[in-house]
């Protein structure tokens, strides 16, 4: 897939997050999420769909984001069990591969707590 894009088109900054189990006081676990860094990236909204979590009805929406690519065990490449934030707003991270154009990736998101 190219996707067309330059460094200069990399203007969103987004903190990458990585998941980490840590005590819950009880025995148990809870996941925290530790900041791993801010990368700068191209944004942009891919489709939208409601679904339910229970009795309540929420939007989903579906981002492509590209960041400028890293080694495949650096702190600095996401993977598909973290998130991005932008501002107040939670991306996962669905699916990871490399852009056709060398040195990006791209980043298939769901947007919210619940995506």
């Amino acid at each position: 897939m190219s996707v067309g894009i330059t460094a200069s088109d990399l203007g969103s900054a987004l903190v990458l997050e990585a998941p980490e189990r840590v005590p819950d006081g009880g025995g148990g676990w809870e996941v925290a999420w530790q900041p791993l860094g801010t990368l700068w990236a191209s944004m942009r909204a891919t489709g939208a769909a409601e679904r339910e979590h229970g009795a309540r009805g929420y939007g989903r929406v579906t981002h492509r984001v590209i960041v400028r690519s890293a080694p495949a065990h650096s702190p600095r490449r996401p993977r598909a069990d973290q998130r991005f934030l932008a501002g107040d707003r939670v991306l996962n991270v669905r699916g990871v591969a490399e852009a056709r154009e060398p040195g990006f990736l791209i980043c298939w998101c769901e947007e919210g707590p619940l995506a």
